[in-house]
C-alpha cells in the first residue's frame, strides 16, 4: 500500500509539472540528508562494506572498456560554444633534431626520438562524469551552496570534480533499445518509466539502491559520425528518472549520449530538467557518452563497475574511464515498479 501511494505521488507531482506555467511547484536544491558540508551527494553510498561485496562477486570473466576514444572532430558541445577537442604535437623527432629544445645537440636528438603532444577540451567531452556543480537552481547546487559564495575565477570552492571518489559499485545496463527488438532508439526519442520497466523485466534484472545504472538507446552505433551521433538523439524523460533514484536508490545514473535527457524539454521553466533534478535536487552524478555496444552484444546486464575520473580542481565535470567486469547473477528479482 506504501508503495501504491508512493507511485501516486511521484505521478501526481510529474503531471504537476508539465501543467505548470504560472503556478508552478517550487524547485530548489536538495539539502543532503549526509550534513550540511556534503559536496558529493549519493556519491556517500559508496562505503568500504559495498566495496567489498560487489568485489566478492566478480566472475573473473571479460573486462569491458565502456569509454570512447578522442579524435579531432569528434562529438562534442561546440553548438553551445564550447572548446572543441584539439591535440597538437609540441615534440616531433624530426623537430626536435632542427630546435634542440632540450640542448643536447644534433647527435642525441637524432638517436632519442621525442614526441609530445598537448590536448585541450570541453570538461564534458567523451566519457567524462557531471559533478554536482554542473547544473544548480536560482544560483544555488545540491545541499545550498551558492555561485555568489562559492564560485571563482579558479573554479568552484566546493562540489568540484576532485571530490569524486573512485567509483566502486554494481552497476545495471538497461539496454532499453535491445528490449525493443532495435538497434537504436528513433530520433528524439524519450524514455519512459514503463520503458525501463519493461527492459528491466526482459532482461530478468533487478535494481538496488546503491547502483550506477547506465541506459543503453543505442546511439553509439553512430558515434565516428559526428553530425549523426549528435543530431535529434534519444534520451531519458523526468518520470524515468523520478524511477531510477526515488523508486528504486540509483547512486549514478549514464547513458550513451551525449545529452544524457531528450530534447525538447518536459517544462517550460526549466530547458535541462533532468540534469537538475538529478544533480541539484537529488545530489545524483550523471556519466554521459558511456560506451555499452559489447555489454548489450554479450548481453551483461549487472557488473562491477570501477572507475576513477580526474581530480580537477573546482570543475563541473572531469573524464572517467570506467570498466565493467561481471558479476555471479543474483536471485534475487524484484523491486519493480508498476508500469501502470
Amino acid at each position: 500500500m506504501k508503495r501504491i501511494v508512493s507511485q501516486a505521488i511521484i505521478a501526481a507531482t510529474f503531471l504537476t509539472s508539465l501543467a505548470f506555467g504560472a503556478q508552478a511547484i517550487e524547485r530548489k536544491p536538495g539539502t543532503s540528508p549526509w550534513g550540511p558540508n556534503d559536496e558529493i551527494g549519493r556519491l556517500n553510498l559508496i562505503t568500504a562494506a559495498s566495496q567489498e561485496d560487489i568485489l566478492s562477486r566478480v566472475t573473473g570473466g571479460p573486462v569491458y572498456d565502456l569509454s570512447v576514444e578522442y579524435f579531432m572532430g569528434m562529438p562534442s558541445w561546440q553548438a553551445a560554444g564550447d572548446p572543441h577537442y584539439r591535440i597538437w604535437m609540441t615534440h616531433t623527432p624530426h623537430g626536435t633534431v632542427i630546435d634542440d629544445p632540450m640542448g643536447v645537440g644534433t647527435r642525441m636528438n637524432e638517436h632519442v626520438s621525442y614526441t609530445g603532444a598537448a590536448v585541450s577540451m570541453y570538461t564534458h567531452t567523451g566519457t567524462h562524469i557531471d559533478a554536482l556543480v554542473h547544473f544548480g537552481l536560482d544560483g544555488k547546487i545540491w545541499n545550498g551552496f551558492s555561485a555568489a559564495d562559492h564560485l571563482g575565477d579558479r573554479g568552484w570552492r566546493v562540489g568540484g570534480a576532485e571530490n569524486i571518489p573512485t567509483l566502486i559499485a554494481r552497476g545495471v545496463l538497461i539496454d532499453v533499445a535491445g528490449a525493443k527488438g532495435l538497434e537504436m532508439l528513433p530520433k528524439g526519442y524519450r524514455v519512459t518509466r514503463p520503458d525501463l520497466i519493461h527492459a528491466l523485466k526482459h532482461q530478468n534484472t533487478t535494481l538496488h539502491q546503491g547502483d550506477i545504472v547506465l541506459i543503453r538507446t543505442g546511439r553509439m552505433k553512430l558515434y565516428n559520425d559526428t553530425q549523426a551521433y549528435m543530431a535529434n538523439p534519444p534520451g531519458l524523460g523526468l518520470a524515468a528518472a523520478r524511477f531510477l533514484v526515488e523508486e528504486n536508490g540509483a547512486m549514478v545514473v549514464g547513458a550513451d549520449n551525449l545529452s544524457f535527457e531528450s530534447f525538447p524539454s518536459e517544462l517550460e521553466t526549466d530547458y535541462v530538467p533532468v540534469h537538475t533534478y538529478l544533480l541539484a535536487e537529488q545530489g545524483t552524478p550523471i556519466i554521459e557518452l558511456v560506451f555499452l555496444e559489447e555489454l548489450s552484444r554479450d548481453k551483461v546486464y549487472e557488473f562491477a563497475f570501477i572507475g576513477g575520473s580526474l581530480k580537477l580542481r573546482g570543475a563541473d565535470a572531469a573524464p572517467i574511464r570506467p570498466i565493467a567486469i561481471p558479476l555471479e547473477k543474483s536471485q534475487e528479482i524484484t523491486g519493480f515498479g508498476s508500469i501502470d
